[in-house]
């Protein structure tokens, strides 16, 4: 094409330019751009430019991204498959924060991107007339460039004039480029070829590259990972064992302590249960499954096991256990015995009181007084 898309001029300093800019605008000749080495401070406002959208639109779509992360991670985690994490509610909005802070990134940056590409930058557009200037070594060196770009109606002639009277020099004339659609079948067809040349040829690559180096610190196969047994041993703690003991001081969730140390402190508690017939058949069903086996039915020490069992279950109904206060019966559950090991793991709070009770029972059963028979 033979129209002219722009006159340009070169000018020697950044002062030059910006002086020249004011008597050019004034003459309304046409759309007025400058190229220079590096930015010039002040340029976009003696070209009476608009503030760029950029910002603006890279803050509403990376606040975008975080509302989406925050709303995707809100349906998983509270709505769609709830799950308590650390003793904290499902909708915990705290542990959403890195994911909604990476989307938001993730939105942000691939608008300032397209954005200023696309949209601003209107590209695909590689054939802009200034690329092929001759001015074009000199504005990416020293040199500072004014066009005067041409409108609805444009005249070449007073644009030179104007760019002359203000101190330009090297004017030259640019002529419009023959710009055709680029959405063609053509570019697409390219387009759609060399994206499936690129992800053949990566793949190629990748696959070549694993089996030359199929093991590289710090990638490795998946079916190759280290694991410790149970009870096993390990080189890498200092007592060599693999399986960790608590930390001091805390408490498994879930379970409490037993609450007494010794036997003596354990004396001095008292039986927090009401002596109701459930408490009774709750603590007769936790005896039987726990205790008669060693202790018998009736609480009298006959065990069940036979000779082959070396110990010798305590007789609950001797004297000295009838003497025995229910928080130092309590004590023998939960710290063990003798050839007896604790029950704390296996029976809760409630069950071992429940235990105490129906042990006092089976004890009231063989001692009956005169008392008992009205």
């Amino acid at each position: 094409m033979n129209e002219t898309f722009a006159v340009l001029g070169l000018f020697d300093s950044a002062d030059a330019l910006m002086e020249a800019v004011p008597k050019v605008r004034a003459l309304n000749l046409g759309r007025l751009e400058a190229y220079t080495p590096y930015p010039v401070h002040g340029l976009d406002r003696a070209l009476d430019q608009r503030r760029s959208p950029l910002a603006g639109m890279v803050m509403i779509m990376g606040i975008l991204g975080a509302l989406t992360a925050l709303l995707f991670q809100y349906w998983i985690s509270a709505v769609d498959y709830p799950i308590v994490t650390g003793g904290k509610a499902p909708s915990s909005w705290q542990a959403f924060v890195p994911i909604m802070f990476e989307v938001m990134v993730l939105f942000a940056t691939f608008t300032a991107g397209l954005g200023m590409l696309l949209l601003l930058n209107r590209l695909p557009y590689f054939g802009h007339p200034v690329l092929q200037a001759k001015a074009i070594r000199g504005i990416t060196r020293d040199r500072f460039a004014l066009s005067v770009e041409a409108e609805e109606t444009f005249d070449p002639a007073a644009a030179r004039a104007a760019l002359e009277a203000a101190g330009a020099r090297d004017i030259e004339l640019l002529p419009a480029p023959a710009r055709g659609p680029w959405l063609t079948a053509d570019f697409i067809q390219k387009s759609l070829a060399g994206i499936a040349v690129a992800c053949l040829v990566s793949g190629l690559v990748m696959f070549a590259a694993v089996k030359l180096v199929p093991i590289l610190p710090p990638m490795s196969h998946m079916s190759d990972q280290p694991r410790l047994d149970p009870q096993a041993e390990s080189a890498f703690f200092k007592d060599g064992r693999g399986m960790r003991p608590p930390v001091a001081g805390t408490v498994a969730r879930g379970f409490m302590p037993p609450g007494v140390a010794s036997e003596d402190e354990a004396a001095r508690l008292v039986n927090p249960l009401p002596r109701t017939p459930a408490v009774l058949a709750h603590g007769q069903a936790e005896y039987r499954i726990r205790c008669a086996v060693c202790h018998g039915a009736l609480g009298n020490g006959i065990s069940t096991l036979g000779a082959a069992y070396g110990a010798k279950p305590a007789n609950l109904q001797a004297p000295n256990f009838l003497a025995y206060s229910d928080g130092r019966i309590y004590g023998a559950i939960v710290l063990g015995k003798n050839a007896m090991p604790s029950y704390a793991a296996d029976l809760p709070e409630d069950a071992r009181w429940a235990v105490v009770h129906y042990v006092r029972a089976l004890q009231r059963a063989q001692n009956a007084k005169d008392e008992d028979l009205k």
